[in-house]
């Protein structure tokens, strides 16, 4: 029971922390929605991801462009823009929640990741 309460909780921060990063991305350069369209577009994000790293993930180079790809075209389809958009929405998204994650360890709350935000 205490290790599905915390898988739990180690889910729900890291939607949390992915959406902080989204929804950064997209205030600076999309129509930035709510932060619960950003927590979902990390959700979202996360499942395409592990979909397509299943399926595409033993490709050697293209298993994870195309992994890489399938994230990026949630992010295009949650927010406006095209291509270049939503890999800057995707490159700011990290760089925000990295910070957060360094501001979560640097208070003795580390082991999080990001969820929805590959790298972080």
């Amino acid at each position: 029971m205490v290790a599905a309460l915390d898988s739990l909780i180690v889910f729900v921060v890291g939607a949390l922390v992915g959406g902080i990063g989204i929804h950064i991305g997209a205030l600076v350069l999309s129509d930035a929605r709510s932060y619960e369209h950003a927590v979902w577009t990390a959700v979202i994000g996360a499942l395409a991801w592990l979909v397509a790293s299943v399926l595409f993930g033993w490709l050697p180079l293209l298993g994870t462009v195309l992994t890489y790809l399938a994230y990026l075209g949630v992010i295009k389809w949650r927010y406006r823009g095209g291509w270049i958009t939503a890999a800057g929405i995707a490159l700011v998204g990290w760089l925000a929640a990295s910070v957060v994650l360094s501001l979560l360890a640097a208070v003795g709350l580390g082991g999080f990741s990001a969820l929805g935000v590959p790298g972080a």
